[in-house]
């Protein structure tokens, strides 16, 4: 029997304890981006996945 999966949660909590000071803008940024590039590959990952079963 397949199993139909009609909707994908994403949640993602990112806290930022850095020690002495505060972050860069540009800094903030390039993390931001690795998170998100994280994020996508990871989802399109599982879809692979699902498309192999």
């Amino acid at each position: 029997m397949p199993v139909i999966i009609d909707e994908v949660i994403i949640s993602v909590e990112v806290s930022n304890q850095a020690s002495g000071g505060a972050v860069s803008a540009p800094s903030a940024t390039d993390d931001k981006q690795a998170i998100i590039a994280e994020c996508v590959e990871r989802v399109l990952d599982i879809l692979q996945q699902k498309r192999e079963r």
